[in-house]
């Protein structure tokens, strides 16, 4: 035996962990060794207390947001009055589009971050692979969105987004870092209705609903701040698509990123028994 008391590691917070993508940032920290703090609304009542003991955190904000900036502002004022010295911040592709509202909150809180006096990272992931599953997972599978389903994402994998929060945490050389994360390559909405049909063995059409028809219809109950600025986001979509390059993730994963068919075969056909 030795007399040397063991090191317990400290933990990173995961702020919004409950959520599909705080789920895979948790996971993938987790399969590094790293403890982590999961930290939701109620533990954020206290946001000193909650990232009280933690080495980082990473800072997811809840979709949609009505003021982004204020939120994340008294995280990073907390992590500070806490003594936590590393943060990085889930941001999106094309952050400074002023035509999305909620993507331009972004930039100015990206600006907060920067100016944080902590030791920061900024991820921006295009749109994920799994937003589409829903829709694919029915017995009619389709692709339906109420965009264009003919211009280029840079669509990625949840599974590659946790990786890569993980690395820019856990490695050295990321802080002062901001890195746009796409998949491998860009596709339309159309191809991967393409690659749908050919994993699951059916028919999987690739449609454009009309925005109006989605307002008054799946969109009708929704806090009409939101709505409006869905559909902002929808005619942007119609005109440019959110093409992202690859190359950034690449280099963070030390591999290619998950290609859509990769992230459709392993979510949408059951594992062997």
């Amino acid at each position: 035996m030795t007399g040397g008391r063991s090191s317990v590691p400290k933990p990173a917070a995961v702020v919004g962990a409950s959520g599909k993508t705080g789920t895979h940032v948790a996971q993938a920290l987790a399969s590094c060794g790293v403890p982590v703090r999961p930290l939701g609304r109620r533990a954020l009542a206290d946001p000193v207390a909650a990232f009280d003991g933690c080495a980082s955190a990473y800072l997811i904000a809840p979709n949609l947001h009505p003021d982004e900036p204020a939120l994340v502002g008294g995280w990073l004022e907390a992590l500070r009055a806490a003594g936590v010295p590393r943060v990085a911040y889930h941001s999106v592709a094309w952050p400074y589009a002023p035509e999305m509202p909620h993507h331009l909150a972004k930039a100015a809180t990206e600006d907060l971050v920067r100016r944080s006096g902590l030791a920061w990272t900024v991820l921006q992931p295009c749109a994920y692979v799994q937003n589409l599953l829903p829709g694919l997972g029915g017995e009619e599978p389709a692709v339906r969105v109420p965009y264009a389903v003919d211009t280029p994402f840079g669509l990625v994998d949840l599974a590659d987004l946790g990786e890569a929060a993980a690395v820019v945490l856990t490695e050295d050389g990321h802080v002062g870092a901001t890195y746009e994360l796409g998949g491998p390559a860009l596709v339309t909405l159309a191809d991967v209705a393409v690659v749908a049909s050919e994993v699951l063995g059916v028919p999987v059409p690739a449609e454009r609903l009309d925005p109006g028809r989605w307002a008054t219809g799946p969109g009708a109950g929704m806090d009409s701040r939101e709505r409006d600025w869905l559909l902002a986001m929808f005619a942007f979509y119609d005109a440019y698509g959110l093409p992202t390059g690859g190359v950034p993730l690449r280099a963070l994963l030390g591999r290619a990123p998950y290609d859509v068919r990769a992230t459709l075969t392993r979510e949408l056909t059951p594992a062997p028994s």
